[in-house]
């Protein structure tokens, strides 16, 4: 996986996530609290999915095959999409149902410094994790911010290891607060609210990375300024004079597809309008490195046509068609 892909944050999330788990498993064991149940088995869908993340990068190095000749890039938002439903299911469905039956049949929570301890040694933990998060996505961020950062992004390790930390802070957050309220009122029940409170969050951060991931699976343009660069690099004002219509399609986080019909000057020779591509699609993968697959064919451009306005089935006419970004 490239250092794009986050592999620093997934492995610093990894072991938070395991040493957290035991952790919380411990002290379900001696109090009964029924938040650290819940947080226990948060912890471990957490670090389920950090190995599906780090699965979904090594699937993805994978040589282009006759059968798959793009290569396997899009591997890695297959499994991201899994992460979200594991979270779904595995953790936000499993605490409702714990808080329910919390709350249902509410007891009082036992050897109450077992818990405290675990939240705050999680707490302590899963800051470490967020802050490593935080410091990869700072890189790639510029000046966007962290919700279009989590929105716009090409690969999606980042903004899932982002998001779980978040929900695991605020889980713990609320897991603390449910355990004390328990511990000060001697009603049980605050413990089962806490735990239905972290299911419901769970399942809202999910939704949110199945959105994302869904669009990257369906297949996303390059971005706005990308965009900008790859028209510079086609049109030289010499044999290649304008561009028709463009169409930019991410096979994976790192790999871009453009496909141009670009317009020449009816009288070039096929050598000059050879020549004139080659250059264009060497201006473009200097541009934008990412831009492994070029496909330009050359027309003559039509002003008949281009009046026709921007119709994606015009073609030859009308203006390049510029992405909005995701």
């Amino acid at each position: 996986m490239s250092a794009s892909g986050g592999t620093k944050a997934i492995v610093a999330a990894l072991g938070a996530n395991l040493a957290i788990a035991v952790s919380k498993f411990v002290a379900f064991a001696f109090s009964g609290s029924s938040s650290m149940l819940a947080e226990g088995v948060h912890s471990l869908a957490d670090s389920g999915n950090q190995f599906l993340l780090l699965l979904g990068g090594k699937k993805a190095q994978r040589e282009a095959t006759p059968q798959h000749p793009f290569g396997y890039g899009r591997e890695r938002y297959i499994y991201a999409f899994l992460v979200s439903i594991v979270l779904f299911s595995v953790g936000g469905m499993f605490a409702i149902y714990e808080g329910y039956e919390k709350i249902k049949h509410p007891h009082e929570v036992e050897h109450w410094y077992w818990p405290v301890g675990v939240l705050v040694f999680a707490i302590v933990a899963e800051g470490f994790s967020f802050r490593t998060a935080i410091k990869e996505s700072n890189e790639l961020r510029g000046s966007q911010t962290w919700s279009q950062f989590v929105r716009r992004a090409k690969a999606p390790e980042l903004p899932v290891v982002l998001l779980e930390d978040f929900g695991a802070l605020i889980g713990l957050i609320l897991a603390l607060g449910g355990v004390g309220l328990a511990l000060l009122t001697g009603d049980g029940v605050w413990d089962g609210i806490g735990t239905l409170f972290i299911g419901i969050l769970l399942i809202l951060i999910a939704l949110v990375l199945a959105a994302e991931t869904k669009s990257l699976l369906l297949g996303e343009a390059a971005g706005t300024e990308e965009v900008k660069r790859i028209e510079a690099a086609i049109v030289d004002g010499d044999t290649v004079t304008g561009i028709i219509h463009m169409r930019t399609l991410h096979l994976g986080p790192e790999e871009l597809l453009v496909a141009a019909k670009v317009a020449v000057q009816h009288d070039d020779t096929a050598t000059e309008v050879a020549n004139a591509i080659n250059a264009a699609e060497a201006r473009i993968r200097e541009a934008v490195p990412i831009a492994r697959v070029i496909y330009l064919e050359p027309d003559i451009f039509s002003e008949s046509e281009a009046a026709k306005g921007p119709d994606r089935e015009a073609t030859p006419g009308g203006p390049a068609q510029h992405s909005t970004g995701h």
